[in-house]
């Protein structure tokens, strides 16, 4: 990177692109960005890194001219920065690539793919790396909580990515991961998602077969141990294969799970043999799997179980991944970035065994591409149904998807109540706050589902329920502080 060269990200906030404005910025480069709106963690992510944030997208922008224009793969033909970089001919790229070539050659390069749990994967592999002393490069898609942030440029051989199936740039419609070249694969799940670019299930297996083929010889991938869709994404594997899971044929086999109120314990066996005994704080049965695949890919680059037993037991999580935003007299806010059906249902069942006695709220925001089309809207009435109370806010810009197409909030509802459970339509954050709020009750779990910043939820929930119980009882007000 030559330092005193100039780059601006149109669509910074994003968190990949975010994280690549990180990376820059310690690489000595100049770096500018701007996006239509920005919300936490990513916002406050860039404050902290002092990196100028213009909003929204304007022509001024791009003055003084840039010597080269990332792309963010959010970014249309219409926006007018975009119009502008290509009437004055400025040099564009995209993410991966930039990425690529500026600094994963030379690295080892380890990939964290599947449609669930890449970015906890991602950040708990990276976390074992830090503390076998390995030093490692990576960049997450999220806030990693043991480190601060989602990237690092360490000066070991090793780069941790994770690897997005999504589409690179409006010039580059193939997936962000076929330009990582890995050397190494964690595969964690093949489901349809992403409904907006791939057209059906076989498109996606077909986004992931060619993931496999990039994979060397001489590499390795770790994949999860069900599913038809990843057993054919594998089919034609050149690299050994190493499967995870609890079925008996699984090379690192998980047994004897025990899911506590503050710890969850488990044992691999490797081959058939005990390995070790693990432990984390984290709850859920899919955080097991995915500790497990990366103490698989960690122990094959040759990190003593020792350590990353080490590693597993002080790993903290992600931000947004099942994190406790408040404690609101004895209401307890959970902020989950949910995004398809079944990261719904591991999310709720993990509230169930982490809060056996509560009384789980699901307040939904689809948001998410897949979320707001009715492709998956049964499957999705049936994870919202493992709540007891369902509260679903209106699709997010719903005119931008076909009516044909659009997710049915009223049908949704119908068919969670089939389910035994009663769900509402509640337009926007605020009628929400206004109406959920007072039927809360101590000891409740409440577990906002949206990828994006819900209208401000997060803050209004909480301050109306200290609101509520200030009104209630003076003498109670201190108890009703939020430990955000």
């Amino acid at each position: 990177m030559q330092p005193d060269k100039h780059i601006h990200l149109i669509g910074i906030c994003g968190t990949a692109m975010a994280s690549l404005a990180g990376m820059l910025k310690e690489s000595g480069v100049r770096v500018t960005g701007s996006d239509a709106a920005a919300y936490p963690p990513m916002s406050d992510f860039l404050a902290e890194l002092h990196i100028p944030l213009s909003q929204p997208f304007a022509e001024a922008n791009l003055n003084p001219r840039p010597d080269l224009v990332v792309i963010g793969n959010a970014i249309s033909r219409g926006n007018v920065e975009l119009e502008y970089t290509l009437d004055h001919r400025i040099s564009f790229c995209s993410l991966p690539q930039i990425l690529h070539d500026e600094f994963l050659c030379g690295k080892e390069v380890l990939v964290v793919a599947g449609t669930h749990g890449k970015t906890t994967t991602t950040s708990m592999l990276a976390w074992i790396f830090d503390v076998a002393g390995m030093q490692p490069s990576f960049l997450i898609g999220g806030i990693a909580e043991n480190f601060g942030r989602s990237f690092q440029l360490g000066s070991g051989k090793y780069f941790i990515l994770e690897g997005d199936e999504y589409d690179t740039a409006f010039f580059d419609k193939g997936p962000k991961f076929l330009h990582y070249f890995p050397d190494s694969v964690i595969l964690t799940s093949v489901e349809f998602d992403h409904a907006d670019i791939y057209k059906d299930l076989d498109a996606v297996e077909t986004a992931f077969k060619r993931l496999v083929n990039l994979v060397p010889r001489r590499g390795r991938i770790v994949a999860f141990d069900e599913g038809e869709p990843l057993q054919r994404s594998l089919a034609r594997a050149f690299c050994p294969v190493e499967r995870y899971g609890a079925s008996p044929d699984a090379d690192w086999r998980i047994t004897d799970l025990r899911l506590e109120p503050e710890r969850t314990k488990w044992a691999v066996h490797y081959q058939g043999k005990h390995w070790a005994d693990l432990e984390f704080p984290l709850a859920g049965e899919y955080n097991v799997w995915n500790a497990t695949a990366a103490a698989a890919l960690a122990a094959g680059c040759g990190i003593p179980k020792d350590q990353i037993a080490t590693a597993l037991q002080t790993f903290k999580s992600v931000k947004r991944r099942l994190e406790v935003r408040a404690q609101v007299d004895g209401i307890t806010i959970i902020d989950d970035f949910a995004h398809h059906p079944t990261a719904i249902a591991v999310t709720l069942r993990a509230l169930r065994a982490r809060y056996p006695t509560a009384r789980v709220w699901a307040i939904l925001e689809p948001r998410s591409n897949t979320l707001r089309r009715n492709i998956l809207q049964d499957d999705l009435a049936k994870s919202l149904a493992l709540a007891d109370e369902v509260v679903v806010a209106s699709v997010f810009r719903s005119d931008a998807i076909p009516e044909a197409e659009r997710m049915d909030l009223v049908g949704l509802a119908a068919t969670v109540q089939k389910h035994g459970r009663r769900a509402r339509i509640v337009p926007e954050a605020d009628a929400i706050v206004a109406q959920v709020a007072p039927e809360m009750r101590s000891g409740d779990v409440v577990a906002i589902l949206s990828n994006g910043g819900f209208g401000g939820i997060y803050e209004k929930l909480p301050e109306r329920l200290k609101a509520i119980a200030a009104a209630r009882s003076p003498n109670t007000s201190a108890k009703a502080s939020a430990k955000a």
